[in-house]
């Protein structure tokens, strides 16, 4: 049995930079507390944990002797705001690609224009970039719900960092039926998340069972299901080996695997040996092999 890996799988560069921060942080000596998950990985947040990261929900939970992060999803300008006058001080380890988003919504609504951003409105980073422009933004997840909008003053429409394209697409094409004006399209989704579901795409059809290693919760990890899932039925999302049933496995020739944007590569490499086990057991042979 072959078990072969994306070409672009795991941690995205603002996961990685945002858990590189927190570690920084970690070397001052001041407690860390993180502003909900610093990422949507619970194997990862259990791993900080034990080095001494501590998650709080709200601002008012963060004292003044210890140091607080912004988690890779951003947040509002008010409740930065109120971190930085409760803390020691601040790690803000905002996704650039996220940051961007902000900025964008801020600068539209400073000109007076609409802001259509297609996504989940309760997503934490939708949440935060409505906090940039929040009498001017709007928040649809598909399409569909763009009918429901009010009449748009040359709106700018961008997106959430972790949708799909062909979602994004749709909505810009919609919002020029409700826009007095031609719509700004911004495409900004991040450019981890398309590669990511490019390079599961093309291997989903090659394969015949697929593991998508991400949490349940992860908007970027159920993404990447459904891409693989478009191309190969047996795609399954797991966020441990334990959850790998050997019966799925059963008559697979090749195993495909990828892994979502949060998804630790040490996680990663206990999926693979464990279905590198299941192969040879099987099999009674020793030479599958990882690619």
């Amino acid at each position: 049995m072959e078990v072969l890996l994306a070409n672009e799988y795991g941690f995205c560069f603002g996961v990685e930079r945002a858990v590189e921060m927190v570690e920084d942080a970690l070397g001052v000596g001041a407690p860390v507390r993180t502003l909900g998950p610093l990422i949507h990985n619970t194997q990862e947040m259990q791993r900080l944990e034990c080095e001494g990261v501590a998650t709080v929900q709200e601002p008012s939970q963060v004292s003044k002797d210890e140091i607080a992060v912004i988690r890779a999803h951003g947040v509002t300008p008010q409740v930065q705001a109120e971190l930085e006058k409760r803390a020691a001080q601040v790690v803000d380890a905002t996704c650039p690609f996220v940051t961007r988003v902000q900025r964008l919504a801020e600068r539209a609504a400073t000109e007076g224009r609409h802001v259509v951003v297609a996504g989940n409105p309760d997503h934490p980073e939708m949440i935060g970039v409505v906090g940039y422009a929040p009498k001017n933004t709007f928040v649809v997840r598909d399409a569909d719900e763009v009918a429901n909008l009010p009449s748009l003053h040359a709106p700018l429409v961008v997106s959430q960092t972790t949708l799909k394209l062909q979602t994004f697409l749709e909505v810009a094409e919609a919002v020029k039926a409700k826009a007095d004006a031609e719509p700004q399209v911004v495409n900004t989704i991040c450019s981890a998340t398309r590669d990511r579901q490019d390079a599961a795409r093309a291997l989903a059809g090659l394969v015949d069972v697929f593991y998508i290693i991400g949490g349940k919760h992860s908007s970027n990890s159920i993404k990447l299901l459904a891409v693989c899932q478009e191309q190969c039925a047996e795609s399954f999302l797991i966020e441990t080996p334990q959850e790998i049933n050997p019966a799925d496995l059963k008559g697979a020739g090749r195993v495909g695997v990828t892994a979502g944007a949060s998804t630790p590569n040490w996680l990663i490499e206990q999926v693979v040996k464990r279905l590198r086990d299941i192969g040879n057991q099987s099999n009674g042979n020793n030479g599958s092999r990882v690619n």
